[in-house]
């Protein structure tokens, strides 16, 4: 089964990141859980990146929806007091484009940043966050050389400048895996059991096991600028950006 299935969720936005609007049907309800959709283009979280929101439509209510739920399937989870379609029903589900959007750009800048640091400092990441339009990368950085935040920052300008073309595909683990560099964490965290791998290939600059929501090119990232670079303990730099609204 390839990474577009979670349960008996087809996730669409795995295959088309500027899905904002769809049609499905509810599979399940569960009063402490919440409720399944045989689709979804809600984003789950995972690898930093956090859940979409959204709405679902049905029979002129409307349920938002406020984080989801890995579990044996992807649990949807409505504001509390909200309705909660019944099994059988078809929706609308609806993802709030400007979240969704500014989080894909974030992600992808964060990307962009790994590359950075990882072709001109041999550096590998060790974590990473981001909220919309703001967030960090950890990376294993013995030293910080004199002018490191504005080489980096120079070089992501360039990268972004250069519109990039940013695509996804899923390979066998064998094959993504005899990739060089494909993991560019510090600890491989790719579990074992996972068969189909998700790469995020930046054109000639970066390409990595990834289960995100990307931009279309590095230029869609827009103006990204390197707020600060703190140490987090001996050989272990943070490095926190900000993207233009």
């Amino acid at each position: 089964m390839g990474t577009s299935r979670h349960g008996r969720t087809t996730r669409l936005e795995l295959t088309d990141a500027a899905l904002r609007a769809w049609e499905a049907n509810v599979v399940a309800v569960d009063p402490d859980q919440g409720l399944v959709l045989d689709r979804s283009a809600f984003y789950p979280g995972g690898g930093g990146q956090p859940p979409d929101h959204g709405v679902l439509l049905w029979g002129g209510v409307e349920t938002r929806i406020v984080d989801t739920r890995r579990r044996d399937d992807l649990w949807l989870v409505p504001a509390d007091g909200d309705p909660i379609p019944p099994v059988g029903t078809v929706v609308r589900g609806a993802v709030e484009d400007g979240r969704r959007t500014a989080l894909m750009r974030t992600h992808s800048g964060l990307h962009v940043l790994s590359g950075v640091v990882f072709r001109d400092f041999g550096a590998l990441v060790t974590g990473s966050n981001m909220d919309p339009l703001s967030g960090r990368l950890d990376v294993n950085l013995d030293e910080v050389p004199p002018g490191f935040k504005e080489a980096v920052e120079a070089a992501c300008r360039a990268e972004i400048e250069a519109d990039r073309a940013i695509a996804a595909y899923e390979l066998p683990r064998d094959e993504a895996l005899a990739i060089p560099d494909i993991i560019r964490t510090a600890t491989n965290l790719l579990p074992p059991t996972i068969e189909v791998v998700r790469i995020v290939d930046i054109d000639g600059l970066d390409v990595q096991a990834d289960g995100g929501t990307h931009v279309a090119s590095t230029r869609q990232v827009g103006s990204m600028r390197v707020v600060k670079v703190e140490s987090k303990g001996k050989g272990f730099r943070r490095i926190r950006v900000s993207l233009e609204s």
